[in-house]
């Protein structure tokens, strides 16, 4: 099969579409027939050189894809050869083919087109398994999501509004701004001129805060959370490192958490099957009622992935890029 290759640490020319092995299917997993994957940021974390792929994953970028399932390995059920689906990966997404546990794969959602449905899992699960099953969204609840306009943020605003929550989100241009408020964030802030603290406190403060910043949003975002608020870190966009005040929290009983994906187990209280198992059962519907879609912002050829990072890095993304066999 083909599939890309990182040839060295670097700028988006490192990204190379080679010949790799065929996947074979091991006891519990299926290989998928790639249609499309997705890019995200960890993609781009990887190919610089600082995100390696966990432990017997593959070398390969991706970590999501949508295809139709080609091999069932040993003790697999409720799947079958041909089923057109999307899936959880850990890696290997940008490629021909794909092993992946059954445990992380999910039926195609119901009206939503085979290409597009590349881009949900990873999204899907990120946002569902922090703000919903850890930081405990619900309705009445205040919503703040930064980078509203991309990936993460577009999938966060709608399933917070889904739950009935007040979704406030951040973006910077006046296009980016406008999706936000569209997909229901109300308000929309501009990072560029405004400052989230002060609008958030005039909402009475956030009980859950979905950040994509770290270190540079840190302080700002306990400022704005309220008593007992949650503040969810998936990306250091703003830096890695920054001082916390142990006193805001103290005072105002606040929680937070730093959870990645990519790394979990498959199984387990902590493991990836569970949050597919909550997302297929809980989430799935709200897609396929149309409630919850995932803007594209393009599609690029998969051999092209060079492009597509470029793309990504350039800022100003609105919803997902896909990547295209």
């Amino acid at each position: 099969m083909h599939g890309i290759s990182i040839r060295e640490p670097g700028d988006p020319d490192v990204l190379v579409w080679t010949e790799h092995p065929d996947p074979e299917p091991g006891p519990g997993e299926v290989v998928i027939d790639v249609v499309a994957s997705a890019v995200n940021r960890a993609d781009l974390a990887q190919r610089q050189g600082n995100y390696p792929p966990p432990k017997g994953a593959s070398e390969v970028p991706g970590l999501e894809c949508s295809g139709t399932i080609a091999e069932i390995g040993e003790g697999v059920t409720g799947w079958n050869v041909g089923d057109e689906v999307c899936a959880l990966l850990a890696g290997g997404g940008y490629a021909e083919r794909v092993a992946v546990p059954a445990a992380q794969v999910l039926p195609k959602p119901a009206g939503v087109d085979l290409v597009e449905a590349a881009g949900i899992p990873e999204v899907g699960c990120t946002v569902w398994s922090n703000v919903v099953m850890e930081a405990g969204l619900r309705e009445g609840h205040v919503f703040l999501v930064h980078g509203g306009a991309g990936g993460i943020g577009t999938c966060a605003i709608q399933i917070a509004k889904a739950l009935g929550a007040r979704v406030a989100a951040t973006a910077g241009s006046a296009e980016s701004r406008a999706l936000c408020a569209e997909l229901g964030a109300d308000p929309v802030i501009s990072y560029r001129d405004e400052d989230f603290v002060e609008v958030v406190k005039g909402l009475g403060g956030a009980n859950v805060i979905l950040d994509n910043m770290g270190a540079s949003y840190l302080d700002r975002n306990l400022s704005a959370l309220t008593t007992d608020g949650f503040l969810a870190v998936i990306g250091m966009q703003g830096g890695a490192k920054a001082e916390l005040n142990m006193g805001k929290m103290l005072m105002k009983r606040l929680r937070m958490s730093a959870l990645g994906l990519r790394g979990r187990p498959v199984e387990g209280p902590n493991g990836k099957a569970r949050i597919v198992a909550d997302v297929r059962e809980r989430l799935w519907p709200l897609i396929e009622s149309g409630e919850v879609r995932m803007p594209v912002h393009t599609r690029i050829p998969m051999a092209e992935a060079s492009r597509a990072h470029t793309t990504l890095e350039s800022g100003d993304v609105r919803g997902k890029i896909l990547l295209v066999r």
